[in-house]
């Protein structure tokens, strides 16, 4: 996968630059995560290739990369970057923002947190991309809500599910951002590592200590094989 060499500053400015009513776009941000599911289902593939940018969201990655030769791209999470554009640029109360995804208690959090009034939310049932009239009313909600932002917060492939058929179908405006939990951090719903430990490369840990029944097999038994993924990458490049 191809990422964009900008710094966050660069993507916060790039997103904000762009205006409300142009067609839509998406950013995605994989972490190891993503990249391993890719690596056994390369037909999610083109969900990743229609996104406007790819930003690496992985300390961990970025550096086993380095590790073994291999240029990194800045990292860029997507808490970060949510973070950023709702702090940073200027929103204001009438503006619309759209929210796929986390709880009603979520959403509202988010509406008083940064006075978002005209804040649409809607959180499809698990599974929804199964199931092909949730999915249409996913996909339809964001095209019914035209909004600057787009909050995609339904968890990967999902989130980039939904993206790329909006893109597909060409009715939607505004630019999607798929970020997984991130909202769950700016709400206080969970907490998010400490800087250092962010820095340091170390916020899989801190979160697989805070809630390991559910992140033990993704970052113990699945994680791991982001070793194999990169070496094998820098071994097809340094052949190249």
């Amino acid at each position: 996968m191809e990422f964009a060499g900008l710094r966050p500053d660069e993507v916060v400015d790039r997103v904000a630059a762009r205006a409300p009513s142009s067609p839509f776009a998406y950013v995605v941000t994989p972490n190891a995560d993503h990249l391993i599911r890719l690596s056994s289902k390369p037909e999610l593939a083109p969900l990743y290739e229609a996104a406007a940018l790819r930003l690496l969201d992985s300390r961990v990655v970025a550096r086993l990369a380095r590790l073994f030769g291999l240029a990194a791209p800045p990292v860029v999470t997507g808490s970060d970057l949510t973070a950023a554009l709702l702090e940073r640029v200027v929103i204001g109360s009438e503006d619309p923002v759209a929210v796929l995804g986390g709880s009603e208690e979520t959403a509202a959090a988010l509406r008083a947190r940064y006075g978002l009034a005209r804040l649409a939310h809607h959180n499809p049932p698990m599974g929804f991309d199964r199931e092909p009239a949730a999915l249409e009313a996913a996909i339809r909600f964001v095209e019914d809500h035209p909004a600057r932002f787009c909050f995609l917060a339904v968890g990967s492939p999902r989130q980039e599910i939904v993206a790329e058929a909006l893109v597909r179908r060409g009715k939607a405006t505004g630019i999607g951002l798929c970020i997984g939990a991130s909202l769950l951090f700016l709400t206080g719903a969970e907490r998010r590592a400490p800087r250092a430990v962010q820095g340091a490369g170390l916020e899989w840990a801190w979160r697989l200590a805070n809630d390991p029944r559910r992140l033990a097999r993704r970052y113990l038994l699945d994680s791991p094989q982001i070793v194999r993924l990169i070496w094998r990458e820098a071994r097809h490049r340094h052949a190249a």
